[in-house]
């Protein structure tokens, strides 16, 4: 009968040395600086681990899969069942061990990321069982840290601007300490792969899937920022991601719930959407994220381009001369669904190039048919072997066959330390945007409008750790001395609750409001056209998209924040107070909300004080 160990206590598992860690593994890897120099030797080392490998290995390197639960072996109940209902297993310990995947992503609504301790330990239980394996290979662990609107790690992690407000800062200094700050906190929790920077050009602006997401719509300036974050990254010891091959920035309909087609022509996607994936291959990006949408100019097949090979070997690998990772954005996504089956779907991304295969639905169904294809002759053995080698070398280039494990007092030293939240605080003052002053009713000033009422939406924390938005200003406002109250009245707000808004207006000096993505029909204009009416000085600051000036009228001033977290939205206030000068610029045009082919405020366009 086997017994297995038992499990190292937690303060053993945060503090395992890097000897031990390097002990796993046989074969020396050289440190990441000299990697080019000693790629040759590098490769057979890591060759000889592939050919220790079953073929059942070799599939599961192929998969980054998500996992229920804070803990590698002892998640709650709730999340043991939800594992079993939705992988077959109890725990991550368990999925490494059952299906040897290369890789792991951590969301929050999977309670991976409760605070940075928990998820150090997580990360070392998940490398613990990876290395405990007949064949040990440290396990990649990634997530959507994007900043600004996505982001899965929260507080007391350092949180900072996302990629439009960054474009609004145009500082490319900026964009690589952004990435830097971000990449070591991950790096100290053990997550080592992080799907950013967003590569797409938003020439659109109701991209309901991308928008702030994106540094902007000049490809030129996108380059630039994506560039710049790769290097940040890669001062971090964090393989950076640029997404979504080959370009999302123009699509109307989101890849989550449906299959977009964007319609340039191979002329115009060269000029648009890929000057940003040629700076971060140019940058040396480490691994590069594939788009479920159909470009017909690059395939006429209509296959979304993650199931592509004309895109991803024939574009992405021999006219752009890429050899790092790619991997599929998830394949629980509808886009990457809809034209074959969930059991096809991943023999097909390795067919067309694909090293990676993200958050399957059905790991059992996508692992299997993997196995399956390369039993039957349709997939090699020596492609998979390709592919696996790329990871690997990823891998070894991040350290992880030296030192898979984070530590009690790395976490304590980087995440959320004083410098790194000074940082976000200078940075997110750079993107704040002023679209609208007149008369030059900003700033304000405790001495002539110090009660103010702060209404408008409330939209959920992208980590789960900050806002809500109209309780953050009205704080912030205070703490600069003014006397502020904040009342949500939501995204679509009732007839009620602008009434409400409308009484609580009376006696104030001025009202400030928070508008999210205004549509030409969205109640949110009602709001601020009663406001307006009732004589009370309005101001708006557009918390996402800044497209929102255009669809209202009658407010004195308009601020553009990006993002609703509490960095960018306190550095709204420092602007509309005085205590910093708006320097942001538009990183897209505004167009008129009554003929979108004429242009409100150009790109560049920014208010000064």
């Amino acid at each position: 009968m086997h017994h297995r160990a038992p499990a190292p206590s937690r303060r053993t598992l945060l503090t395992v040395t890097a000897a031990a860690a390097a002990a796993a593994v046989t074969g020396a890897f050289a440190p990441a600086a000299h990697a080019e120099t000693n790629a040759a030797s590098n490769d057979l080392a890591l060759q000889r681990i592939i050919d220790r490998m079953s073929l059942e290995e070799k599939v599961g390197q192929l998969f980054v899969m998500r996992v229920y639960g804070h803990s590698a072996t002892a998640p709650d109940q709730a999340d043991v069942d939800a594992n079993l209902a939705e992988i077959g297993v109890r725990t991550a310990a368990e999925l490494v061990e059952r299906y040897h995947v290369g890789g792991i992503i951590y969301f929050t609504w999977a309670h991976n990321t409760r605070d940075p301790q928990q998820i150090a330990e997580l990360s070392n239980g998940i490398q613990q069982a990876a290395l405990a394996r007949p064949t040990p290979v440290p396990v990649l662990i990634s997530t959507d840290q994007e900043h600004g609107i996505v982001c899965r790690v929260g507080k007391p992690a350092t949180l900072l601007p996302g990629a439009m407000a960054l474009g609004a800062g145009g500082s490319h200094a900026d964009a690589r300490k952004a990435a830097q700050i971000a990449g070591e906190e991950l790096a100290a929790v053990g997550i080592r792969q992080n799907y950013a920077p967003v590569a797409d050009v938003n020439v659109n602006p109701a991209n309901p899937v991308i928008g702030v997401r994106s540094f902007g719509s000049d490809p030129q300036a996108v380059a630039g920022l994506v560039a710049a974050q790769v290097k940040g990254y890669q001062r971090a010891g964090v393989a950076a991601t640029s997404k979504h091959f080959p370009g999302h920035g123009d699509t109307a309909v989101d890849s989550h719930y449906g299959l977009p087609t964007i319609t340039h022509t191979r002329e115009q996607w060269a000029e648009l959407d890929a000057p940003p994936f040629r700076a971060a291959i140019d940058a040396g990006i480490d691994s590069i994220m594939t788009a479920h949408i159909v470009v017909p100019a690059l395939d006429p097949s209509e296959d979304p381009a993650t199931l592509s090979r004309p895109i991803l070997t024939g574009i992405l690998r021999e006219q752009l001369g890429y050899d790092g990772v790619v991997v599929t954005d998830s394949l629980g996504m509808e886009g990457v669904r809809t034209k074959y089956g969930d059991e096809r779907v991943p023999v097909l991304a390795l067919k067309a190039g694909v090293d990676q295969l993200l958050n399957p639905p059905r790991l059992d169904v996508a692992w299997n048919a993997v196995l399956a294809a390369v039993r039957a002759g349709e997939l090699t053995e020596a492609r998979l072997d390709e592919s696996i080698l790329r990871i690997l070398r990823l891998k070894a280039k991040l350290g992880l066959f030296r030192q898979a494990y984070a530590t009690r007092a790395g976490v304590e030293r980087v995440v959320g330390s004083e410098s790194h939240l000074a940082h976000a605080d200078r940075i997110a003052e750079a993107t704040t945007t002023l679209l609208l002053n007149e008369d030059g009713f900003l700033p304000l000033s405790p001495a002539t409008h110090r009660s103010v009422l702060v209404v408008g939406a409330d939209p959920a924390s992208p980590s789960g750790t900050t806002g809500p938005p109209t309780t953050t200003l009205a704080t912030a406002l205070t703490e600069l001395g003014f006397s502020a109250t904040a009342l949500s009245t939501g995204i679509t707000p009732t007839a009620a609750r602008i009434e409400e808004a409308v009484a609580a207006a009376a006696g104030k000096d001025v009202v400030l409001v928070g508008t999210y993505n205004v549509s030409a029909t969205s109640p949110q204009r009602t709001l601020v056209a009663r406001l307006v009416a009732t004589g009370v000085p309005v101001v708006t600051v557009a918390i996402r998209n800044p497209y929102d000036v255009a669809r209202l009228g009658g407010q004195r001033a308009s601020l553009a924040s990006y993002s609703w977290t509490d960095v960018e939205l306190r550095a709204a206030v420092r602007v509309l107070a005085g205590r910093a000068a708006p320097r942001g610029r538009l990183p897209v045009p505004v167009l008129t909300a009554d003929d979108p082919t004429k242009v409100l405020h150009p790109v560049g366009y920014g208010l000064s004080y």
